[in-house]
Protein backbone atom coordinates (compact mmCIF):
# COMPACT_ATOMS: atom_id res chain seq x y z
CA UNK A 1 0.00 0.00 0.00
CA UNK A 2 1.88 2.84 -1.06
CA UNK A 3 1.26 6.54 -1.35
CA UNK A 4 3.03 6.93 -4.19
CA UNK A 5 5.85 5.53 -6.50
CA UNK A 6 7.81 9.08 -6.68
CA UNK A 7 8.83 9.07 -2.77
CA UNK A 8 10.88 6.10 -1.03
CA UNK A 9 10.76 6.64 2.61
CA UNK A 10 13.08 3.52 3.10
CA UNK A 11 16.02 5.18 1.31
CA UNK A 12 16.11 8.09 3.64
CA UNK A 13 15.87 6.13 6.91
CA UNK A 14 18.41 3.73 5.66
CA UNK A 15 20.47 6.49 5.17
CA UNK A 16 19.73 7.97 8.52
CA UNK A 17 20.67 4.96 10.17
CA UNK A 18 23.67 4.50 8.13
CA UNK A 19 25.18 8.43 9.79
CA UNK A 20 23.73 7.22 13.09
CA UNK A 21 25.57 4.02 13.36
CA UNK A 22 28.86 5.81 12.04
CA UNK A 23 31.19 6.78 15.17
CA UNK A 24 31.13 10.44 14.77
CA UNK A 25 32.13 12.48 18.36
CA UNK A 26 29.18 14.95 17.74
CA UNK A 27 26.39 12.58 16.00
CA UNK A 28 24.40 12.52 19.45
CA UNK A 29 24.27 16.59 20.34
CA UNK A 30 23.32 17.07 16.39
CA UNK A 31 20.66 14.88 16.40
CA UNK A 32 19.16 16.42 19.63
CA UNK A 33 19.69 19.83 18.17
CA UNK A 34 18.18 18.58 15.18
CA UNK A 35 14.64 17.25 17.22
CA UNK A 36 14.68 20.41 19.52
CA UNK A 37 14.36 22.91 16.61
CA UNK A 38 11.11 21.58 15.06
CA UNK A 39 10.02 20.67 18.54
CA UNK A 40 10.31 24.15 20.00
CA UNK A 41 8.02 25.52 16.56
CA UNK A 42 5.37 22.73 17.07
CA UNK A 43 5.61 23.33 20.99
CA UNK A 44 5.21 27.54 20.19
CA UNK A 45 2.45 26.87 17.03
CA UNK A 46 0.55 23.87 19.60
CA UNK A 47 0.44 26.33 22.44
CA UNK A 48 -0.93 29.38 20.45
CA UNK A 49 -4.84 30.48 21.83
CA UNK A 50 -7.58 31.54 19.41
CA UNK A 51 -10.41 32.58 21.79
CA UNK A 52 -13.81 32.00 19.19
CA UNK A 53 -15.72 35.93 19.85
CA UNK A 54 -19.22 35.07 22.18
CA UNK A 55 -22.31 34.93 19.96
CA UNK A 56 -23.97 37.56 19.91
CA UNK A 57 -27.17 37.69 22.62
CA UNK A 58 -30.38 37.19 21.57
CA UNK A 59 -32.89 39.92 22.70
CA UNK A 60 -36.44 38.30 23.67
CA UNK A 61 -38.87 41.25 24.60
CA UNK A 62 -41.34 40.27 27.04
CA UNK A 63 -44.74 41.84 26.16
CA UNK A 64 -47.32 42.21 28.37
CA UNK A 65 -49.71 45.09 27.42
CA UNK A 66 -51.11 44.77 23.78
CA UNK A 67 -48.76 47.04 22.37
CA UNK A 68 -52.15 49.17 20.45
CA UNK A 69 -53.51 49.88 23.59
CA UNK A 70 -55.73 53.34 23.99
CA UNK A 71 -54.75 55.98 26.42
CA UNK A 72 -57.96 55.40 28.30
CA UNK A 73 -57.09 51.59 28.58
CA UNK A 74 -53.68 52.79 29.99
CA UNK A 75 -55.59 54.98 32.26
CA UNK A 76 -57.64 52.55 33.55
CA UNK A 77 -55.15 49.34 34.11
CA UNK A 78 -53.04 52.10 36.16
CA UNK A 79 -56.17 53.19 38.33
CA UNK A 80 -56.91 49.11 38.82
CA UNK A 81 -53.43 48.61 39.63
CA UNK A 82 -53.14 51.15 42.41
CA UNK A 83 -56.39 49.89 43.96
CA UNK A 84 -54.73 46.40 44.61
CA UNK A 85 -51.53 48.28 45.53
CA UNK A 86 -53.24 50.40 48.06
CA UNK A 87 -55.31 46.90 49.07
CA UNK A 88 -52.03 45.37 49.87
CA UNK A 89 -50.37 48.05 51.94
CA UNK A 90 -53.48 48.19 54.08
CA UNK A 91 -53.63 44.06 54.61
CA UNK A 92 -49.92 44.77 55.47
CA UNK A 93 -50.89 47.37 57.87
CA UNK A 94 -53.04 45.41 59.29
CA UNK A 95 -50.45 42.36 60.01
CA UNK A 96 -48.81 44.91 62.09
CA UNK A 97 -50.78 46.66 63.77
CA UNK A 98 -52.43 42.68 65.18
CA UNK A 99 -48.90 42.12 65.76
CA UNK A 100 -48.25 45.66 67.87
CA UNK A 101 -51.32 44.58 69.91
CA UNK A 102 -50.02 41.12 70.62
CA UNK A 103 -46.92 42.19 71.75
CA UNK A 104 -48.76 44.95 73.71
CA UNK A 105 -50.91 42.39 75.13
CA UNK A 106 -47.65 39.91 76.33
CA UNK A 107 -46.00 42.99 77.74
CA UNK A 108 -48.49 44.16 79.46
CA UNK A 109 -48.83 40.58 81.07
CA UNK A 110 -45.12 40.20 81.67
CA UNK A 111 -45.01 43.52 83.31
CA UNK A 112 -43.63 45.97 80.51
CA UNK A 113 -44.93 49.52 80.43
CA UNK A 114 -46.01 49.06 76.91
CA UNK A 115 -47.11 53.02 76.53
CA UNK A 116 -43.18 54.23 77.82
CA UNK A 117 -41.89 51.57 75.05
CA UNK A 118 -44.08 52.97 72.60
CA UNK A 119 -43.70 56.36 72.86
CA UNK A 120 -39.65 55.61 73.11
CA UNK A 121 -40.65 53.70 69.03
CA UNK A 122 -42.56 57.23 68.16
CA UNK A 123 -39.75 59.41 69.38
CA UNK A 124 -36.92 57.33 67.92
CA UNK A 125 -38.79 56.90 64.65
CA UNK A 126 -39.48 60.86 64.33
CA UNK A 127 -35.73 61.12 65.32
CA UNK A 128 -34.65 59.47 62.67
CA UNK A 129 -37.32 60.28 59.90
CA UNK A 130 -35.89 63.81 60.75
CA UNK A 131 -32.42 62.91 60.72
CA UNK A 132 -33.00 61.35 56.90
CA UNK A 133 -34.92 64.54 55.63
CA UNK A 134 -31.43 66.67 56.64
CA UNK A 135 -29.87 64.57 55.25
CA UNK A 136 -31.73 64.72 52.00
CA UNK A 137 -32.01 68.46 52.00
CA UNK A 138 -28.42 68.34 52.44
CA UNK A 139 -27.18 66.41 49.55
CA UNK A 140 -29.77 68.24 47.18
CA UNK A 141 -29.27 71.82 48.68
CA UNK A 142 -33.24 72.06 50.32
CA UNK A 143 -35.13 71.62 47.28
CA UNK A 144 -36.70 68.27 47.47
CA UNK A 145 -40.70 68.52 48.28
CA UNK A 146 -41.34 65.25 50.14
CA UNK A 147 -45.12 66.11 51.42
CA UNK A 148 -46.50 63.96 48.60
CA UNK A 149 -44.62 61.09 49.17
CA UNK A 150 -46.82 58.86 52.00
Amino acid sequence: MRISPKYDVAGGVGDLWNELKRPQPYRWPILAASCVVPGLMLYVFASERWYAEPAAPEIVYITTFAPDRSEEEIIASNLENQERKEARQRLEEARIEKRREMYRALGQATGIDTDKMEAEIAEERAREEAEAQARLEEATGGSVDTSDTQ
